[in-house]
């Protein structure tokens, strides 16, 4: 077993990896010199890449959350008391925080300007509430593929787990992204956000992650997990 501190590390590490590749893809997509921009496929896979390997390489550690989405739908199970729930949030805005500021750090300014370090932004014709229900139901299905995959001990695919939770971001981000630019996880949003000053509609950035992480973790720990 793996103690607090450790575990914190590795949420840390794992939101930090998170940013640093998902919004750095970001940037590299607005880069006046790149040869090519990326477009939101590959900066969707840029996030979903991010999360399957951190998953593999320190799921064992901390449970590889690396969301508070997914966080509180381990709350919620009771998989995670309070406090705890509290440190790994802690960890996991810290290492979103650190990650865009090294981003503003080493890339030129007027890239990452442009696109706020990768802060999720509403499309114009989008409405809040139509963002916080597309956030929210991205991310339900986000935290339903961890239950289903990572936590419940009878599924048969556990050991590719990971692979399916980078697969469920990129789709998320696929749907979510041109009009919300797809967070699905507050940490996400809050670092950029923090690190370049753009707060707009930060609000729907949390409420709806953490609503569909909610509901994700009590479903399926009610419906597959729970004994009779």
């Amino acid at each position: 077993m793996y103690n607090l501190g450790q575990k914190l590390t590795a949420e840390f590490i794992g939101t930090f990896a998170l940013v640093f590749f998902g919004e750095g893809a970001i940037c590299v997509d607005w880069y006046p010199h790149a040869s090519n921009a990326l477009g939101l496929f590959p900066i969707a896979v840029a996030h979903g890449l991010a999360i399957a390997i951190m998953v593999c390489a320190l799921g064992h550690v901390s449970g590889g959350h690396f969301n508070p989405a997914i966080t509180i739908g381990f709350w919620v199970t009771k998989r995670l008391n309070t406090m705890d729930t509290i440190a790994y949030w802690i960890a996991q805005l810290a290492g979103a925080v650190a990650a865009a500021f090294l981003l503003k750090a080493v890339i030129p300014e007027d890239t990452w300007h442009a696109v706020a370090l990768g802060t999720p932004m509403f499309a114009r014709d989008f409405t809040r509430l139509s963002g916080m229900i597309l956030e929210g139901i991205t991310t339900f299905f986000l935290v339903l593929t961890v239950f289903a995959t990572a936590v419940d001990e009878r599924s048969n695919f556990r050991p590719v787990a990971g692979f399916a939770i980078g697969v469920s971001i990129v789709l998320g981000i696929m749907i979510a992204g041109p009009f919300t630019g797809g967070a699905l996880n507050p940490a996400r949003a809050f670092g950029p956000a923090l690190a370049s000053s753009h707060w707009q509609n930060h609000g729907i950035y949390w409420v709806g992650p953490l609503a569909g992480g909610f509901l994700a973790g009590f479903l399926y720990d009610s419906l597959y997990l729970k004994k009779a």
